[in-house]
Order: C-alpha cells, then sequence, then structure tokens
C-alpha cells in the first residue's frame, strides 16, 4: 500500500483550485454583518416553513453556560439570566420557570447584562468574553423597555464581544460599556466606550492597541464619577492562544469615563508586565477606596514553586518535559517504567529498550516525550503563576496580594475563561472567586475555601449577591443556575432549560429512537426522542430522561445499528472510546504510532465514523486517517499527514477536521483539514489525491451524496479569522471541479451541511444562527428559523433513517426534533402545484372529550393537526364532512405561502339531537369523513377516520398511572384505559 503517494493531475489541479486561488481571507465588517441579518429576516418572512414545527427534546439536565445574572434587589424571586450562546431567559418565581426573551435578534451570543430596575429596562451586551473556542461574535448593545417583548440595537457592532455594561444608577442614559473586541483578529472597535443620551451615540474614551480591548468595569457607587477599567491584551488564531501583554492592567477616570489614567505601576505592588493577563474588579459599596482585583499572571513560575516532586528520583510529565538525555540514562530502570506505565506506554516500550535506542542516537529525550504529550496537556499544566487576588485600601493607588498561597487549580492556564471577582455588598473581608471550582475567602483573600456543591457543575462565571443578605447569592456555572441561601453549604438546583451547547448528534434504531450528542463542558448524554419541552410550563413533565455517558467536553458520537448499544464517543483531542451503554463495558481507542514519528495531533473535536457498509469498520482521523476493521480493537493507518502541517504553537493545529465514507461506495473517503486541505481516497486508503487547497479556512463538513457516487458537498468556515461569510460548494466530479451554491444565504459561517437521503434535491445546512434547507440542490435557501427553533447556532445536522425526522444539534438550545416527510414530499412536481394536502392520520375516539374531572382544573383541549402546502398565502377553508356527505365543521384559516397547520379541536356543529360534552361542545363521532381543504380557488380533499375505541379482550391493565396524577387526572386515565366502574 503506498499511502504517501498523492496523484495530482496538473490540468485537473488548475480547474479544480481555480476558485481556491480567488478565495482570500476577509474579515468582514459589521456592516457586511448586519446586511446578512437583514438578509436572514428576508429569508424567514419569505421562507414556506415559517410553520414547520419544531420541538425540543432537552437535555435539560446539566444545562449550559452562564455568563451574567442580574435580579431585582427589592425581590431576588425575580432575575435574568444570561447564557453565552442561549440568548437570555427570565424568572420571576426564583428559577421554578424561565422565559426566553432574545430569540429572534441578530444574535443569541451574550458577553454581559445590566438591568435598571427602576425603570425594568434592559441592557445586553452581545458577544460573549470567554474568548472560548465557542464564544460567538455578537453584534452591540441591545436596549428593550418592555421587558423582552422589542429590543432596539444601539450600535458598536463591531465590538464582537462585551465584557461588561455598566449603568448609571442615577441616570439611565449615562452608560459604560467595556468591549472585548474580535476574537482573532485585530481591530479598532474596542476599549472602553462611552454614552450620555441612551446609546444614540458613543464615544471611545481608552484604549491601548489593535490587540487589547476592555474587559471589566466598576463605578464608585456612591460617586458616578469614579470609574474603574481594565484592558486586556490578547490574540487567538486557530494555532495559538496569546493570553497577556504589557498594555494589560487596570485604569482610573475621575471624570465619569471621560478620560483615563494607569494605576498599578511597578512600584504599586500590583503586576505591571508583559505577563498581566484577563483582570476582573469589585468595589466594596459602603467603602469604595477597598478595591479587589483577580489577575491571571502568565508569568512562568520559578522552578523552585513548581509542582513538588514526590522524589529526587520520580519521573512525572513536568520533569520529563526538562530532563536532559545524560539524566534519563542515569535514572533506574524501576522508575522509568512506571513513569511508562503512568503514561499508558504501548508494553513494546520498556526502559531497557528506551535507553538502547537514546545511546544508539535513533530517539530523542523529545520523542518520548511527545509519544503522549497532547492538546490536554497544555489545559491543564501548571507552569505559570495563573489566578493571583489582589486589594488596595486607597481608591487603586497601591495594591497587596492577598492569597499567601498559589491558587493552583482555580483557572491551570486557561485564566481567560474566567477573571471575575466578587465582595460581599456588607463585609468588606468576604470574597467569591471563581473558575474551575467556586472559592470564599473570609478574611479579605488570604486563604480560600471550597464553597463547590455535588449539585452544583464545575467552571464557574458569574455571582449576583443579595446586598441585603450576603449568604443568598444565585451562581451561573457551565451547568446552569444555583441559588444558596447559606453562604454555599447547600444549593437549589434550577436547571430546568434546554441551553447545552452540543458539538455533534447522532441516533439509534429503538422504538421510540434515542438521541446521542456531546457537548461543551458537559460531556456526552442520550435521551429519548420522544421528549417535548414545555415552554409554557418550562420543564418536562416527566423529567428529560436523558443518561450520562462520557464526561469532558463532549465530542462525536455514533451508534452501531445492529444494536443500539455499542456506540463511539470521546472528548476533546482524540480522547475516544468504544462503550457499550448497556453492560457499560469500555475501551480506550489508541491508533499505532512509533517513538520518533511527528506527535499525533488531533482536533478539538476529533473525526469518527462508523462504515455503514460494515459496522464493524470504524475510522479515526489525527492528522492521518485510521482504520479499524474489528471495532477499534486494532488500528491501520490508510493515510499520510493530509494537513499542511505547520503553525505548531500552544493550540493544536494542522488536524484533521472532517472525515466521511460515501454511502454508495465502501472505501470511498473525504477527509478535510482545519488548515484548509480537502483530500479523496477512491480504493479504501491505498492513495490519496489532493481537491481543495483553501489557505487559511477552516474545512467543516465534506458530506459524500447518498444518490451520485461522484457527488458530494463541501463547507468552509472563516469564523477563526473573523470572516463570517457562507462558503458552500459542490461537485459531481468526486471534487475535481467545486461550484458554489448557497449564494443567498446570508453571512454566517457554515458548521454543517447534510443532504436527505429520499430526496437529493433537499440538503440542510446549520449555521452560527440557525438551520437552512434547499429544495433544489444549493441553488436558493430556505430560512428554518421559525417561532419553535430560535436564531441559535446549529452544529450538526441527521435525518433519521427509518422515522425521516430531522435531528437538529444547536450549541445553545439542546436538539429539537422536526417531521420531515411532508418536505421530502416536495420534489418539483409537487413544489409546481397550487395546493397539497397530506394524508391525515386517523383518530381513536375518546369518550372523555370534553370532559370535567374536577371543578378546579380546565377541561382539556384537543388539538388534531391537519397539514397542507399551498403555492400561496390566502384564506384556507376547511371542511370535515361525514359520510352522509353532510358538513359537520367548516375552519376558516388564514394560510401562509408553504407549509400550514390547522389545529382541530375534534368538535363538530350542534344539532337538536347532539349530546353536549362538559365543555358545552359536540365532539365527532366515530365514522368515515372527507378532509376538504380550499384556497385560492383550488380544492383537494383528503380521507379521515375516526375509529372506535378497541375493546380490551382482558381485564388487565398494562397502562401504569403516574405517582403525580391528581384525583382528576386519575380518574380519567380509569376512564381512558377502560375502567367503567367508579372508585
Amino acid at each position: 500500500m503506498n499511502y504517501r503517494k498523492i496523484l495530482l493531475s496538473t490540468a485537473i489541479l488548475a480547474f479544480s483550485f481555480h476558485h481556491a486561488q480567488n478565495l482570500k481571507l476577509n474579515p468582514t465588517s459589521a456592516e457586511e454583518r448586519w446586511k446578512g441579518y437583514e438578509q436572514r429576516k428576508k429569508l424567514e418572512e419569505n421562507s414556506i416553513l415559517k410553520n414547520l414545527q419544531f420541538k425540543n427534546i432537552g437535555p435539560t439536565t446539566m444545562s449550559g453556560r452562564v455568563t451574567d445574572i442580574d435580579a431585582n434587589p427589592e425581590n431576588p424571586a425575580e432575575f435574568y439570566v444570561a447564557y453565552a450562546s442561549g440568548g437570555l431567559w427570565y424568572t420571576n418565581n426564583n428559577g421554578t420557570t424561565f422565559t426566553p426573551i432574545f430569540d429572534r435578534e441578530a444574535v443569541m451570543t451574550i458577553g454581559d447584562i445590566a438591568i435598571d430596575w427602576k425603570t425594568k429596562t434592559i441592557f445586553i451586551g452581545t458577544g460573549e468574553s470567554n474568548s472560548s473556542r465557542s464564544s460567538y461574535a455578537g453584534m452591540g448593545i441591545y436596549k428593550s423597555t418592555d421587558q423582552g417583548k422589542t429590543w432596539q440595537n444601539l450600535g458598536l457592532k463591531d465590538t464582537h464581544h462585551i465584557g461588561r455594561i455598566v449603568v448609571n444608577p442615577e441616570n439611565n442614559n449615562e452608560i459604560w460599556v467595556a468591549a472585548v473586541g474580535h476574537l482573532y483578529s485585530p481591530n479598532a472597535e474596542r476599549g472602553v466606550f462611552k454614552t450620555n443620551d441612551g446609546g444614540k451615540t458613543w464615544k471611545k474614551t481608552l484604549s491601548a492597541d489593535l490587540n487589547s480591548g476592555a474587559i471589566d468595569l466598576a463605578i464608585n457607587p456612591q460617586n458616578p464619577k469614579e470609574v474603574y477599567a481594565t484592558l486586556w491584551y490578547k490574540e487567538r488564531k486557530a494555532w495559538k492562544f496569546v493570553e497577556s501583554g504589557a498594555s494589560s492592567g487596570i485604569f482610573k477616570s475621575n471624570d465619569g469615563g471621560e478620560s483615563w489614567q494607569k494605576i498599578p505601576t511597578k512600584d504599586s505592588g500590583f503586576p505591571a508586565d508583559e505577563n498581566v493577563g484577563r483582570i476582573g474588579l469589585s468595589i466594596f459599596p459602603k467603602n469604595p477606596n477597598i478595591i479587589y482585583a483577580i489577575v491571571d499572571n502568565q508569568k512562568n513560575r520559578p522552578a523552585s514553586t513548581t509542582k513538588e516532586e514526590k522524589t529526587e528520583k520520580s519521573l512525572d510529565k513536568a520533569k520529563m518535559q526538562k530532563i536532559t538525555k545524560e539524566e534519563f540514562l542515569a535514572l533506574d530502570d524501576k522508575t522509568v517504567n512506571e513513569y511508562l506505565d503512568g503514561e499508558r506506554f504501548p508494553e513494546r516500550y520498556t526502559s531497557e529498550n528506551l535507553k538502547k535506542s537514546l545511546r544508539e542516537n535513533k530517539i530523542t529525550i523529545k520523542d518520548i516525550f511527545n509519544y503522549t504529550h497532547n492538546g490536554n496537556d497544555d489545559l491543564f499544566n501548571i507552569e505559570i503563576e495563573g489566578a493571583e487576588v489582589y486589594r488596595s485600601d486607597d481608591a487603586g493607588k497601591s495594591w497587596k496580594k492577598t492569597n499567601e498561597k498559589n491558587l493552583d487549580g482555580l483557572y491551570y492556564t486557561y485564566g481567560y475563561y474566567f477573571g471575575q471577582i466578587w465582595v460581599s455588598p456588607t463585609n468588606p473581608d468576604k470574597i467569591i472567586i471563581a473558575g474551575v471550582p467556586i472559592l470564599v475567602s473570609e478574611n479579605g483573600g488570604k486563604s480560600f475555601k471550597s464553597i463547590d456543591s455535588p449539585n452544583v457543575h464545575a467552571d464557574h462565571h458569574a455571582i449576583w449577591f443579595n446586598p441585603k443578605n450576603d449568604n443568598h447569592f444565585i451562581n451561573g456555572n457551565d451547568g446552569g443556575i444555583n441559588i444558596s441561601y447559606d453562604n454555599g453549604n447547600s444549593y437549589l438546583h434550577c436547571n430546568s432549560l434546554p441551553v447545552s451547547q452540543f458539538y455533534s448528534v447522532d441516533y439509534d434504531l429503538e422504538k421510540p429512537y434515542n438521541v446521542y450528542g456531546g457537548m461543551q463542558d458537559n460531556g456526552v448524554w442520550f435521551g429519548p426522542s420522544s421528549n417535548k419541552f414545555d415552554y409554557k410550563k418550562g420543564k418536562f413533565d416527566n423529567g428529560d430522561n436523558f443518561k450520562f455517558l462520557l464526561g469532558g467536553d463532549g465530542m462525536q458520537v455514533r451508534v452501531d445499528f445492529r444494536d443500539n448499544a455499542t456506540l463511539y464517543t470521546g472528548f476533546q483531542f482524540g480522547n475516544y472510546f468504544r462503550i457499550n451503554r448497556k453492560t457499560n463495558e469500555r475501551k480506550y481507542l489508541e491508533v499505532p504510532r512509533e517513538i520518533g514519528e511527528n506527535p499525533l495531533r488531533f482536533n478539538w473535536e476529533a473525526p469518527f465514523q462508523i462504515s455503514r457498509h460494515n459496522q464493524d469498520i470504524v475510522y479515526f482521523a489525527s492528522q492521518s486517517v485510521y482504520r479499524s476493521m474489528d471495532k477499534g480493537e486494532t488500528w491501520q493507518k490508510i493515510s499520510g499527514d493530509l494537513t499542511r502541517n505547520t503553525k505548531q504553537e500552544n493550540v493544536p493545529y494542522s488536524t484533521l477536521s472532517t472525515v466521511e465514507e460515501s454511502p454508495k461506495k465502501f472505501g470511498l473517503i473525504y477527509a478535510g483539514s482545519d488548515d484548509g486541505l480537502v483530500n479523496v481516497t477512491k480504493d479504501g486508503g491505498n492513495s490519496w489525491q489532493k481537491i481543495g487547497d483553501f489557505p487559511g479556512f477552516w474545512v467543516s463538513m465534506v458530506q459524500p451524496s447518498s444518490f451520485s457516487e461522484s457527488r458530494v458537498y463541501l463547507s468552509l468556515n472563516a469564523y477563526r479569522e473573523d470572516d463570517f461569510r457562507a462558503l458552500l460548494y459542490s461537485s459531481d466530479d468526486f471534487g475535481k471541479t467545486w461550484k458554489k451554491i448557497g449564494e443567498d444565504l446570508p453571512a454566517e459561517p457554515i458548521n454543517v451541511i447534510r443532504e436527505d437521503h429520499t430526496n437529493e434535491n433537499l440538503l440542510y445546512v446549520g449555521t452560527d444562527n440557525g438551520l437552512y434547507i434547499s429544495l433544489d440542490r444549493g441553488k436558493t435557501f430556505i430560512s428554518a428559523n421559525n417561532a419553535t427553533l430560535p436564531n441559535v447556532a446549529v452544529h450538526d445536522l441527521k435525518v433519521h433513517h427509518r422515522d425521516n425526522e430531522l435531528i437538529v444539534a444547536t450549541h445553545g438550545r439542546s436538539i429539537y426534533i422536526a417531521d420531515v416527510k411532508k418536505l421530502q414530499k416536495l420534489t418539483p412536481e409537487n413544489l409546481a402545484k397550487d395546493l397539497i394536502v397530506f394524508d391525515v392520520e386517523s383518530i381513536n375516539f375518546k369518550e372523555n372529550w370534553g370532559k370535567s374531572y374536577s371543578n378546579f382544573t380546565e377541561i382539556e383541549k384537543q388539538n388534531f393537526p391537519i397539514e397542507f402546502y399551498t403555492k400561496n398565502a390566502g384564506n384556507a377553508f376547511l371542511k370535515i364532512i361525514n359520510a352522509q356527505n353532510e358538513t359537520v365543521k367548516t375552519i376558516n384559516h388564514l394560510a401562509d405561502k408553504g407549509f400550514n397547520t390547522i389545529n382541530y379541536d375534534l368538535t363538530v356543529n350542534a344539532t337538536e339531537k347532539s349530546k353536549k360534552a362538559d365543555d358545552g361542545n359536540v365532539y365527532i363521532a366515530p365514522g368515515k369523513y372527507t378532509v376538504e381543504i380550499s384556497i385560492n380557488g383550488v380544492t383537494e380533499k383528503k380521507s379521515l377516520e375516526v375509529k372506535e375505541r378497541p375493546k380490551s379482550k382482558s381485564k388487565r391493565v398494562t397502562e401504569v398511572p403516574q405517582g403525580t396524577m391528581s384525583p382528576g387526572e386519575f380518574k380519567k386515565w380509569r376512564k381512558d384505559v377502560g375502567f367503567k366502574k367508579q372508585l
């Protein structure tokens, strides 16, 4: 096998890469992004899918990342919660239920909120400020004066990420904004901005350079002229993250933010060098001279204070990184073998043979270290000072470091993700700091203790202190909302919201089928597709029934359809397992590699696939593609490095980001990389051909067709260069030539494209702002965002091949499902019709329709959907006609262009002989009927049967009543299952 051979024809190369040569990175301006939003609204307004119904199936158990909380100081049961990518939610019953109020604007990502509780005015700074991989760009400042019913954009659209909004409590026209700026590229619209006219005009009053943004703000509550701000220098690229710089620091204004002075100097006691990272501030309100700051100090820690070694002769990862060849050779074999065992080296490697290879110069110490080094080591390797707490008692003139011990384990190396501190409103010595754990100090920061709890998620981002009782606070973390009334000794768990951030999704073939997915910071879970979240109740009636599979940042999941139990999944940077969810048998998947070969480079979301031609065969990818013929027991490398193999810094890069096998042909495999290469093999990996070269672009998806062996779809994503264009292509010759499609898609980066398995013209596309569907193979697209699907990022899509349901994995609103059987029928022939009435399901007659079982509860209303498609909007008339050709019900319905649903309440016109139910209505009787719909002069008919309840031959009841039923509900249940006698 010659997998290193790359087959390229010069002529084909020139033709196929013509577009790539013209495709240049270009950060998208705020004006272009706003035009994209206008285009999205236009697509929504003209969409034939306005009435396509999506249901949210959760999960809610683990919730999602909170970025801010603001509660009513006079009534703390009323508060708002902002989510990183799940929008803004409101509760007035202490988190028992929540209502989403920011679903239809340009973005749903939020960095900070501020509420003027006197007027109930809401301000939102869009764009999460935590600088994570999935911190989506915002669109400036929004304002609502009617509790979120309507919103007004106040500008600052090119800030992308907002760290803080501060509103003058005496004058809500005076507002300060800490703008972080672009995440991945330099830009000017960052720093501190101020308005004196409620956001009509803005003035930038503090800035440093194109990479330094403002991350925090605080005002003296007794004197709003005194304002503090922190600047933060950072550079993030796909391959690196510089988290600190000399321009980072604390600034103070004495004139309401009009002018500023940097207050920590080298003599002030606060760090003032190029190692200063993100800084958070908190002012004690009763004595504003007391200020706390937490800083992410990126300074390398002196060797004498690094993690203590167990013994002089012990060997660990940190020591291995610095050891010399001579020192390694001097170690005894027991010490080396213990290190090899701890790092899970294959048994073929021993102290003896590694030392022999070192002496013969066949390998190096670096080769041994790199063999097990991966991206997680860079995340959790503590070689910097990390989080430090400082206090000033003289309004920032001088500072003193408070923590006597290093705060190891609070930030690790990723302080950019946290960086906030809160001082009690009543006790100047009580502070809370947040990172992976949540810690409290009651001695001014000298020592800290954990106030974590088993029902509180790790990774904390927001605290709201009750100003009248500092034992009561609300905690926002990567798992949602927790409330404590006893200083963190115990918490209420309010995670009833479907705001999980999914990376991937898959399904099985059970009935009802299960849905599986990996989530940011919340592991891998699975649950039933029959779930339905009730937004009015703010919960699932019986819990969401999702079950835990694996921890970490959950990544791709692939399910073996043969037993619906075997699955493959993992966490970040290629740590994957084969799991039997019924027996809990687990196997860690390791691909073969020899010491001295290039280190494996796994993407944050490493690609993994099951061959649907033979489900014993699976594929796994680092910078190369590996294949196992025996469900991951053994592996074979079937490609060379399919990336550019460049820019290796502190974030894994030049990795494969997508691998897909053709459903038409075994061994026809496409691979795309995060550095813009696309390759194909037609012979199972014996040879590979480069078919795409897009420098600087991330290949987010390569999707082979189910209908044509040579057809393939490609999506590119330049979000990591702040280029927001929707880049979508198709090829009918295995990628030799590419054609741009989706020209009417708005400027939103594309994460996924899927082809329907029943209709080759039907394509589904997920972007950072929603779902789009094409009925003509990408020539035009239709927005699927509607009242049941918000403008949320869509990371993955699957169409269940048995049940014909579209599964939508969102990064902020958990999972949605829509029945697309009707959509699949929209062939070119059907689209030409003026009216299509879809088949109507039969109805099982129930005697309890309209019956009352309690004087204290409402009678349940019936809703039976009758669906139709109309080419043009208009007044639709529905008739229910009985077997005697009598019209027993007429409904008028104002129909939209496209799909429509009339919810028939199952009532009919009353006659003199009619027997009315308790609600005063007459309900349809068993029999055969005709459903007739007329619109714009066109009429179509369908049959409807109302079936008698089948008589049970057995008196035994197989259904079990729910334990939470009220007496009236229990009485209704007895009648539903066939009991006639009263208790």
